[in-house]
């Protein structure tokens, strides 16, 4: 039995293995490639190790380059949008997302069932069918290429993750706790404040981290939904080009500036985001 566990546990170990392989295998590749020359990562055969490095491809971000199609002005821009865009959602939707979950749990209304459905169902429709519909309700009011119109598309994507989440959070805490704060003299409302939300800080904390990365990562409703103004990096991204083409070396010194704050914060946060994933998971 001993002998066999042990086996079990290399398996183990070795899967393990494999999969950080191949998860971290196209991200290094891309750091590789950002700080490369071209003629490097055309030979054939192919070198993992590049013979020569350099930083041009991140000068070229952030300083004009006559031969390119976009300008240094047009990436800074893309980065503040995104920046504006991810933050804006997370703030926003964080009270309307943690009160929503918050009632749902505590408060018995009717058409709360519905109202949790509903939120479900929005984040299993594609959001290519979306697209259209969103475009023209923008388009009346005048949103289109306006960050501010990002962010409400942003926030209806935020806010069934932060509902669900905090939801089964919510439900970990003894109503024990809430009624001997009301006891006290709290409101249902400072009870929220002072005893519940403190309890569940490390679930704050995680979906407040996906809430930005879900806004800082998407591109289909960011490519469709701005023209010049209000474009996100993503959108930039993939349109880095030359004369001969697309202009690849860039694409990865942009691709990896634009993955370091969603890795940097996965990063610092981890302990809260794992306690917030597994927190709500037993009641």
């Amino acid at each position: 039995m001993k002998k066999k566990k042990i086996i079990l546990r290399i398996l183990l170990y070795f899967v393990v293995i494999l999969i950080v392989v191949w998860t971290i295998t196209p991200y290094l590749w891309l750091i590789i490639s950002s700080i490369s020359y071209k003629i490097d990562l055309t030979t054939v055969p192919l070198k993992w190790i590049p013979r020569r490095l350099t930083l041009e491809n991140y000068q070229g971000l952030f300083f004009h380059r006559g031969e390119s199609s976009f300008s240094a002005d047009v990436f800074v821009d893309s980065l503040k949008n995104s920046a504006i865009v991810s933050i804006s959602t997370m703030l926003l939707s964080m009270p309307v997302g943690v009160l929503a979950a918050y009632a749902s749990t505590r408060l018995k209304f009717k058409g709360n069932s519905v109202v949790m459905i509903t939120s479900l169902v929005a984040q299993l429709i594609p959001p290519i069918i979306l697209v259209i519909p969103l475009f023209v309700i923008l388009r009346q009011f005048n949103l289109i290429d306006k960050t501010i119109g990002l962010i409400l598309v942003h926030i209806s994507i935020a806010l069934p993750l932060i509902i669900w989440l905090m939801r089964g959070y919510f439900a970990t805490i003894p109503y024990d706790l809430e009624d001997a704060a009301r006891i006290d003299g709290c409101s249902r409302l400072g009870a929220l404040v002072r005893i519940i939300l403190p309890l569940t800080g490390p679930g704050l904390v995680s979906v407040m981290i996906f809430a930005f990365i879900a806004s800082w990562n998407e591109y289909l409703y960011a490519y469709v939904l701005t023209r010049s103004e209000a474009r996100t990096v993503p959108v930039i991204i993939g349109e880095f080009s030359t004369k001969l083409g697309l202009d690849y070396l860039q694409i990865a010194a942009a691709g990896v500036l634009a993955s370091l704050p969603p890795v940097i914060l996965a990063l610092i946060f981890q302990k809260f985001i794992i306690k917030g994933l597994t927190g709500g998971a037993v009641k």
